[in-house]
């Protein structure tokens, strides 16, 4: 009996000593859980526990999402149905402005946004209303989406304020919408000789970068439709046309790919270039033209005029030039400016040979005795407008005679008689030498001629050059 009591007891504090020592352990397992729940990140390198990432509503739509396309059962880095034919996208683009366009660098500066269409059946979801699901640009990152580039750019870049200009739409079929807002500057070849009078031709285009046509095939999705334009104003160009078209491209090492083109032609605006460069240039011709106006012997005031003008003319020419790309061939403002430049520069020679036949004149009178001894020439040179032609005696060219007597020794005068035929008047053609003779005996002629020629000539000139380039 008293075993008995004695083994009972025994039980008792053994199962007593169980139960503090397992509550001890307990609390130390708890304690330690908990610490290492919130140290958990610092020692597991980033790893977060369950009840803190349930918190986070981003991180658990991110991870919901992926479950809900599967995307971890698939290899995205393979095109939807490889192996089988061309996978189909379409492209919609809408263009936002065009930013710039430099005549000297030949690009333009685009902003757009590209849309891609396609059918991945990898991403396609159950449910119940047919709602589709749009995402940012973390998820495009783990996902097939087309290589499109633009051919021929320079500099392009995808928008990120505040956020990267991406959007991501799958729809519960698998189709997808993929949308970015793009800026691009890209070459377009332009031909200035017509400048500042042309129109020019641009395009931007658009080709897939590692797929082929056997593997991808890009079109337009709603034909001419696809392309769309917001209100564009530009400074020095008018839009004219905007239109969609599409071709192949060939390359040598990798065969044909499909190339879709944005193309506009641009007219430039005229009212610039009048201000600028014309209406300038018309009033230095037109003022090169005062000189003929002026006395032959005012030298100061028609050499300086002269020179003026064609100071002017180079300076305008050069301004021209430093604005335009450095071309091989002659443009329509370069032959307006250049013959502009060259009518200036006639009436400078012009004064250079009236004032030339007029010092032949004035040497053969003091030859002949005809010029006073009191003349001094000096005064005649001086600008002050109070030496004119008639203060020297210029005679006339003399006269040929103009009528043939029958017989050479008998004169009108000695034989009243004989009468010139009727309808037979003949008359000596002059030679140069002549012609230049009365040139020099009468140099005032010169400027008479040149108040008409130089004008008509000119205006005749404007009616030829602006009915050939406008």
């Amino acid at each position: 009996m008293r075993v008995d009591v004695l083994t009972c007891m025994a039980l008792a504090a053994v199962s007593l000593v169980a139960m503090v020592t397992g509550g001890r352990s307990s609390g130390r397992r708890k304690n330690k859980e908990v610490f290492l729940g919130e140290n958990s990140k610092f020692k597991f390198g980033g790893r977060i526990d369950y009840k803190l990432k349930r918190q986070d509503s981003t991180k658990t739509l991110l991870i919901k999402s992926e479950q809900l396309l599967r995307i971890e059962e698939h290899d995205f880095a393979m095109r939807p149905g490889f192996g089988g034919s061309a996978i189909p996208v379409g492209i919609d683009v809408q263009v936002e402005s065009i930013d710039s366009i430099s005549e000297v660098n030949m690009d333009f500066t685009m902003t757009l946004y590209l849309r891609h269409y396609w059918k991945d059946e990898r991403l396609s979801f159950p449910s119940r209303n047919n709602q589709s699901r749009t995402f940012d640009s973390r998820l495009v990152k783990k996902i097939w989406v087309p290589d499109v580039f633009f051919v021929h750019s320079k500099r392009s870049f995808i928008h990120d304020t505040t956020m990267e200009n991406i959007m991501l739409r799958v729809y519960p079929d698998g189709n997808i919408l993929y949308s970015v807002r793009v800026t691009v500057t890209a070459l377009c070849s332009m031909d200035f000789s017509s400048f500042p009078l042309d129109t020019q031709n641009c395009s931007l285009e658009l080709e897939s970068y590692a797929y082929n046509e056997n593997d991808l095939m890009l079109y337009w999705k709603n034909g001419n439709d696809s392309l769309r334009t917001d209100e564009i104003v530009l400074s020095q160009f008018f839009i004219e046309h905007f239109h969609a078209s599409s071709g192949l491209a060939f390359y040598s090492s990798t065969g044909w790919y499909n190339r879709l083109f944005i193309n506009f032609i641009l007219r430039r605006h005229i009212f610039f270039f009048m201000l600028q460069t014309y209406f300038p240039t018309m009033l230095m011709v037109v003022l090169s033209w005062v000189s003929f106006w002026i006395d032959r012997r005012a030298v100061p005031a028609r050499v300086s005029l002269g020179i003026t003008t064609v100071l002017t003319m180079s300076t305008i020419i050069t301004g021209v030039s430093s604005s335009m790309p450095q071309v091989s061939y002659v443009k329509a403002v370069d032959i307006y400016l250049w013959t502009s430049f060259l009518f200036v520069f006639l009436s400078v020679i012009e004064y250079a040979a009236v004032n030339y036949c007029t010092t032949l004149e004035e040497m053969r009178k003091m030859k002949r005795g005809k010029i006073p001894s009191t003349f001094n020439a000096s005064q005649a040179m001086a600008f002050d407008g109070c030496f004119h032609d008639n203060d020297i005696e210029l005679t006339p060219f003399p006269r040929m005679a103009n009528t043939l007597t029958s017989d050479p020794l008998t004169s009108p005068a000695q034989s009243p008689d004989i009468r010139p035929m009727e309808g037979t008047r003949l008359r000596r053609q002059r030679s140069v030498r002549e012609n230049v003779d009365l040139l020099v005996s009468n140099s005032y002629m010169i400027d008479s001629y040149s108040r008409l020629a130089f004008p008509l000539s000119y205006l005749l000139f404007n009616v030829i050059y602006w009915s050939l380039y406008s």
